[in-house]
């Protein structure tokens, strides 16, 4: 299911634009940074027919290339550090190639791929059932492939949680703006350009979705060191295709048909 801004918003309604409002004056946000999934693109505005990442494995070597890139992401998107495991808030984040690609490790697999770890995101499927659940259309799916979240419309019933096959969604079971017993905040430092969330509402990585608008890759693929390639999958000549064509990609349960709109380089140049 795919909707642009306009039918989103008459989606949404009047109440949720009264709601909106009401909730940037609680937070302190101007009207027109409450919610990026209603921003108007500007002049400079990226635009594409289906955004994707390319993940080039062989260019995160230490735990410092993990790290520039998760920070990168989780501090301009007011990313919550709660401190523990269970009440973890991931946007971005590292898991070993068992869990990234169940089904597909083999008995003779290199150790090194086998223990190596992969950066892992939102899929932002083509045929995503996160948005097929959602009782509300707080997620849905851009025309340009982007699957999103509207935080104000989010009930928090975790249906789409529930219905993600790849752990991409995460939950707040605490207040993110609030403050842990040392009284240290879980927002170690506020991007007052992005919206903050509440207590009981579903998060996610939006391919930067408030950066494209501004003629700006996602801060991830900045921080990346080429490491992460950003473009358009409909775009023969793009050069996340080109990457595709020239080398061997896999993709996260591509068996269950949601399409995922992120692939990884693994091994070397196959026409080498």
């Amino acid at each position: 299911m795919s909707i642009d801004r306009r039918q989103f918003l008459k989606i949404a309604g009047v109440s949720t634009l009264l709601g909106l409002g009401t909730a940037a004056a609680v937070n302190g946000i101007r009207r027109d940074d409450v919610e990026a999934s209603q921003m108007e693109p500007g002049p400079d505005a990226l635009k594409a027919k289906r955004w994707g990442f390319v993940v080039d494995m062989s260019k995160f070597k230490t735990e410092e290339d993990y790290a520039r890139v998760v920070h990168a992401c989780h501090s301009i998107h007011n990313v919550p550090d709660y401190g523990n495991p269970k009440d973890e808030i991931k946007w971005i984040w590292k898991d070993d190639f068992e869990h990234t690609f169940p089904g597909q490790e083999d008995t003779y697999m290199a150790a090194e791929m086998k223990e190596k770890p992969f950066m892992v995101f939102c899929n932002h499927c083509a045929q995503p059932p996160c948005v097929r659940v959602c009782p509300t259309k707080a997620t849905f799916k851009r025309t340009d492939g982007i699957v999103m979240m509207d935080m104000h419309r989010c009930i928090g019933c975790r249906f789409c949680m529930a219905a993600c096959p790849y752990g991409s969604r995460s939950f707040n079971f605490r207040d993110p703006r609030g403050k842990d017993e040392s009284g240290r905040p879980f927002i170690k430092e506020l991007n007052p350009e992005f919206p903050t969330r509440t207590k009981g509402v579903v998060e996610k990585c939006t391919f930067c979705y408030e950066r494209l608008a501004k003629g700006l890759k996602p801060a991830c693929v900045e921080a990346s060191g080429g490491g992460i390639v950003f473009g358009d999958l409909e775009d023969p000549n793009s050069e996340v295709r080109q990457l595709i064509s020239k080398h061997y990609t896999i993709r996260r349960k591509p068996e269950l048909g949601t399409q995922p709109s992120i692939y990884y380089i693994v091994g070397g140049n196959e026409n080498a």
